[in-house]
């Protein structure tokens, strides 16, 4: 069976994204594996599959899967690009809706900028201490729709992003289902860098959109920044995160970014 697919990235976070509305296409686990690996397939980080609604809580709706096969809830740069994509096959004006599975998500568009309403934040801890094999460890922890643990670093560049990444990705205080890591660095006021670990990828990313977010929002209350704030990924992009404060919570968080088409093409699959 031929399939077309668009590939696009989200601040060098990329995707491979495929027009199901019909739901002519079921893939198993090790197709989505196949499509995303970088010698064997087209590559990404990720892939989604656009689906219509089936609640009628929102426009559209996805099936998200991370390169290994897994399912998740949510993807920050995933669904700036999603939308786009959207956007190109079925029309939008100015804005639109989809379901994910952490809840509807609203897109705006600004060009090739879009800027997604993320569902609230929740779970967040701060100070975890959690023991690692160089030792005791200060960190924080949130769901931006899913699990984020945030260390902070003075060098962004010298952190142990796939060593201590996996680590704490892996680690028991997070068990069963583990977490994405964040190492974050103040570059100023108001301005982080971030490198993640991303669950599901196994290894760091460009970027991560929820990453993102969850350094963001937790770098407003450990360094009492002001939204929005600004936020280098490793792929050189800067991102935007707004939001409110809302006691002992976070609201109306919002992320800003690039959403790139990268190329079109058809698969066997």
């Amino acid at each position: 069976m031929l399939v077309e697919f668009t590939k696009m990235n989200g601040a060098g976070n990329d995707f491979v994204l495929i027009d199901n509305r019909e739901r002519k296409i079921k893939l198993s686990r090790e197709q989505v594996v196949r499509i995303c690996h970088r010698q064997r397939g087209i590559g990404a980080d990720g892939l989604f599959l656009l689906v219509p609604s089936t609640t009628g809580k929102a426009q559209w709706s996805w099936e998200f899967y991370n390169s290994d096969g897994s399912t998740a809830d949510m993807c920050g740069n995933g669904a700036r690009c999603f939308a786009r994509f959207v956007e190109k096959k079925a029309g939008a004006n100015g804005k639109t809706t989809f379901e994910t599975g952490a809840g509807v998500i609203t897109a705006a568009f600004q060009g090739e900028r879009v800027t997604v309403n993320l569902t609230a934040p929740r779970d967040l801890r701060f100070g975890e201490k959690v023991i690692t094999k160089e030792g005791p460890l200060i960190l924080h922890s949130l769901n931006t729709g899913v699990p984020h643990a945030v260390i902070f670093v003075p060098d962004a560049d010298k952190a142990m992003v796939q060593q201590l990444g996996h680590e704490i990705r892996y680690h028991p205080h997070f068990a069963p289902k583990g977490t994405n890591v964040n190492f974050v660095q103040v570059l100023g006021k108001d301005s982080i860098r971030v490198r993640t670990y991303e669950r599901g990828v196994e290894g760091e990313t460009l970027a991560c959109g929820t990453g993102v977010t969850a350094s963001a929002l937790v770098s407003s209350r450990v360094h009492r920044f002001s939204s929005p704030i600004k936020v280098q990924v490793q792929g050189g992009d800067i991102l935007e995160v707004s939001f409110k404060e809302q006691a002992e919570n976070f609201s109306d968080v919002r992320l800003t970014g690039p959403a790139e088409f990268v190329f079109e093409g058809r698969l066997e699959i």
